[in-house]
Formats: C-alpha cells, structure tokens, sequence
C-alpha cells in the first residue's frame, strides 16, 4: 500500500496542490510613458544555459498582469533577486496585490532604483531601472520571434482568444510564457568576488524561498539559513581512457598526459562534450599541445575576470 495520499491537482496548482519552493523576484518593466515599475514574481527559472549563442531565463505571468502588459509592449526587463529582509519581503507582497495600476504600486515604494548597465550601452533606448537592494539582477529582453510570438499585443486586459503559442508569448486565456534573453548579470561587489575567486558558505547571499499564496491571508516565506556543502561521489576514469578520446577529438589539437589527467575524474557522458571546449579554447588561443597549465586556466571559468584583476 502507498504511503502517499492521491491529492486532486486545481488551478496553481503549485502553491494549491503542492509545497513548491521558489525564488522571490522583483521585475522591473517600462509602462507606457516609459516610467519604471515593479512587479513580484516567482515562477522564474533558468530556461537556456548552455549550447545555444545567448543564454535566457522562462517567465510565467499572468497576461493580463503589468508586468506582461509591458514586456509585450516594450520587450525589456530586469529581474531583481531580493535578500532576505522582512521590510524588503513585506514590500514585494504589497506590490503583488493583483489590480492595482503601476502608478498606485510605485507611489510609496521603498525599493531604490537606479540606472542598469544596458541603459548606459546603448543611450538611445529605453531600459525600466533595476532595484538597487537586489543582490543580483538579469537585465534581459524579451524572444518575441520564437513561437512566432512576435505578433502578441498589450490590450486584452479580460482573456486572450485562442489559438495559443505553445512556449512562448500568450499561451492559455490567462497565461504567459517570456523567454528571456540575459544580456547583463549585475552582482554587488562582495557577491561578484565569491563567485569569481570561489564560493564558500559564508558567501552566499541571504535568499528568501517563498511558496505563495496560501489560505486567503497570507503571502508564506522561509528565512535564510547557512548553506551546507555535500562532497560530491568521486567516480575516476582510466587515463588511457581519456587518452582514446582526446586522441580522436580534433586532428590538429593534442593533449599530454598531464592534460589528460585533469579530466579523468569527469563522468564519461560529459568527456566528449569537456574536450570539445578545451579545442574551442585552444583554437582561440593558437594552442596545438594542451598541457596542464592551459587546463587549468580552461577550468577556471573566471580566468579573464582574475586576469583583468576585476
């Protein structure tokens, strides 16, 4: 006999049905008169992260919503990751009451806005501000040409009709889905060191973890605890394995023992994919032996930042 109890999936069913653990974001948007607003969000996540030329992040709103509203419109954004702060946490729940008007959100706001880095790129655009609490943010821009959504319009404040994209653009009569291209990751200074000299557990930032609305009362959240660190299983392949493979990876790139040895303890499915890296880095490099010192400079994927002493 199961253990589990068979519950009947509804409507949001990840904050009706379940205890699903989310990110608390804060999007900025432009409206209309290319005033910033802001509007809370957690069903964001990574959606491109490798093998494609741009790397992208998923939103799901409702299309009626501000936020949905302007990226239809204006196609820009920034996804601010707030800390773990009851102020700053209680603020998002204010601001995620569903109809209020962006100027009635943003009259008394307490978040501080400033300019992103895009906005000084490119001077003859327009870019909403980012939340200058953020510990981090994406400044992105909305993929409107995949799933020909590039033809979704602001206006349809009461359901849009069908047809329907699939994964992109208006998807249901209340639902939409945004693929976000990342063009910056802004990160406060003592984050951005962690990251590019390594991470240790006191380095994280406080993040909250949010599960929605629940109980027609409350708004429910997690405050942050230390991040605790497990060893990953150590599995090592032969170096005479390794050795087969790099041999037959490129005909003009090569690779020494020393090399090879800083790869027998990736797992086997990744090899050919970790040795077609290292020959893209050789090739930009005018290198034809790697050797243990270019591997690792290849393994340090924040080689240039430490190089460039940033």
């Amino acid at each position: 006999m199961s253990s589990f109890k068979d519950l009947r999936i509804v409507d949001n069913f990840y904050q009706t049905s379940a205890f699903f653990p989310m990110p608390t974001v804060l999007i900025s948007t432009l409206t209309a008169d290319g005033k910033t607003t802001i509007g809370p969000y957690s069903l964001v996540s990574p959606y491109y992260i490798a093998g494609k030329d741009y790397y992208a992040m998923l939103l799901c709103a409702r299309n009626s919503s501000n936020t949905a509203q302007n990226l239809l419109r204006s196609g820009k954004c920034a996804l601010n990751f707030i800390p773990d702060d009851r102020r700053l946490f209680k603020e998002a729940v204010r601001m995620g009451f569903p109809g209020d008007t962006p100027e009635e959100k943003m009259k008394d706001c307490i978040y501080t806005l400033e300019d992103g880095q895009m906005a000084a790129l490119h001077p003859d655009e327009q870019f909403p501000k980012v939340v200058a609490d953020a510990y981090q943010v994406f400044e992105c821009t909305w993929m409107r040409e995949l799933d020909n959504a590039q033809d979704d319009q602001p206006g349809q404040l009461n359901g849009y009709p069908g047809p329907y994209h699939d994964f992109n653009g208006i998807t249901s009569l209340w639902g939409a889905h945004f693929i976000l291209r990342v063009d910056k990751i802004l990160m406060k200074e003592r984050y951005y060191n962690a990251i590019v000299n390594g991470v240790k557990a006191g380095d994280f930032p406080r993040v909250p973890v949010d599960y929605g609305y629940r109980d027609s009362k409350n708004f429910w959240y997690t405050r942050f605890r230390r991040p605790i660190g497990e060893p990953l299983p150590m599995r090592q392949t032969s170096l005479e394995s390794v050795r087969y493979a790099a041999d037959r990876i490129d005909d003009t790139i090569k690779f020494t023992d020393a090399a090879c040895m800083k790869l027998i303890k990736v797992p086997r499915i990744f090899l050919p994919t970790a040795l077609k890296g290292c020959v893209q880095w050789a090739r930009e490099n005018g290198v034809t032996l790697i050797d243990e010192e270019h591997m690792n400079i290849i393994n340090d994927k924040r080689a240039k930042e430490k190089k460039l002493g940033k």
